[in-house]
Order: C-alpha cells, then sequence, then structure tokens
C-alpha cells in the first residue's frame, strides 16, 4: 500500500470518527493533508465527513494544481492560507462543532484569545486562539483573515461558523481540533460560575516548555 493510499484512507477514517461523535454533521467540515510529494488530499465540497470515499478525495500537485477527484471544498482558501503562512502544517481541519460555535457568538470573549485557560493541553495544543469575524461561507477573506496574521496562530474561530486548525500532521490537527471543542465545553458548562483558571504564570510555563511550531 502507497503512502498516499494510507493517507486517502486515514483521513476517511478520521473524518468518519469525528462526524459519527458529532463533532460535525450533514456535509458540514473539511479536512486537507499534505502527501509525501507536497501535494495535498483534500475532502470534496457537498460530501459527508462521515461516509468519504477514499479514491474520490481532491489531490492537488506540490505546485497547487488540482489533479484528480471530486470537486474541493468551497474552503480551500482557509486551508491554503494555513499552508502559505505556518510551514510546519501538514493538515488542516475545519469543523461546525457546537460548542466551538455557540462560544464565538457570546459577546464578551476576547477575540484575540478567545478560550479562557481552563486546562493545560488546550495551551499546549493551541495557543491562543483567535476569534475572526463572520464570513459568508466560501468567501475568499477568510482565507485573507488567516493570511494576515502571519502564521502565529495555529488555530482560530470563525464566528457563527466554527474552528479551523492546523497541525504538523493529521493526527496533531484532529487531536487539537477536538481538544479546542472540548475546551468550549467547558467554557460554555462553566459560563456562570468562577473556575478556577490556570494562572497567567502557569500559562507562561506551559507555552515555554511546550511551544507551538
Amino acid at each position: 500500500m502507497s503512502d498516499e493510499t494510507r493517507l486517502r484512507e486515514k483521513i476517511c477514517r478520521m473524518a468518519q470518527s469525528l462526524f459519527d461523535r458529532g463533532l460535525t454533521c450533514g456535509s458540514s467540515g473539511n479536512i486537507s493533508a499534505r502527501t509525501a510529494d507536497g501535494g495535498l488530499l483534500v475532502t470534496p465540497t457537498g460530501s459527508t465527513m462521515g461516509d468519504l470515499d477514499p479514491a474520490r478525495l481532491s489531490l492537488f500537485d506540490a505546485d497547487g494544481r488540482f489533479v484528480s477527484g471530486d470537486k474541493p471544498t468551497k474552503e480551500m482558501p482557509l486551508h491554503e492560507a494555513f499552508y502559505r503562512t505556518r510551514g510546519t502544517t501538514g493538515a488542516v481541519v475545519h469543523l461546525h462543532s457546537t460548542h466551538s460555535v455557540a462560544y464565538s457568538m457570546l459577546p464578551d470573549v476576547d477575540p484575540d484569545d478567545v478560550l479562557p485557560p481552563l486546562t493545560a493541553y488546550s495551551v499546549m495544543r493551541l495557543g491562543r486562539v483567535k476569534l475572526l469575524p463572520y464570513f459568508m461561507p466560501g468567501d475568499p477573506a477568510m482565507g485573507a483573515a488567516v493570511a494576515e496574521l502571519g502564521g502565529t496562530r495555529p488555530a482560530v474561530i470563525l464566528a457563527n461558523h466554527g474552528p479551523v486548525v492546523a497541525g504538523k500532521d493529521l493526527d496533531a490537527a484532529v487531536f487539537a481540533t477536538e481538544e479546542l471543542e472540548e475546551t468550549a465545553k467547558l467554557a460554555m458548562l462553566l459560563r456562570r460560575e468562577s473556575p478556577r483558571m490556570l494562572t497567567a504564570d502557569q500559562v507562561r510555563a506551559l507555552r515555554e516548555r511546550y511551544p507551538l511550531d
């Protein structure tokens, strides 16, 4: 089995896991991942992550030219912006996960650091998550907004839309996306409480010990 075939199957397997656990629904959400030769495999537009066909994933070559498969997701500008500005990016995951979307709508969140420091793992895997404004789905301006961050953030949440997370490989991107959703869920559960969050010193120590590439 070739590396590309293994990657195709892994994308579909992880996409189905996300779908089965309710982290995305219907035909929402998309995934892309670097191939060994520098190309990209991307989930197709209008497809459900619960029933992807490995052979029909959209394939791009290392120069960004469409090679084969179904038409790619209309959110390609989001993915391309991360690959262009973060040289360590090996995969990008975009979901419409419920708690992340809900948290993006709250009026008093900090758009420069939207998630509170509730657990060590959110700090280690996500860093400071940027809240971007609302864009119409498929609007290329979403990619421009990510590019304007200059590769400084591996994760963003699109207001009223959902998270977009880059990782060094598919595992890292998926795990970080799951961590983002769980942190948003915790934040929603604790919204009317006064939780003991990590201190500034604890957050600083985590960022120093576990820097994000």
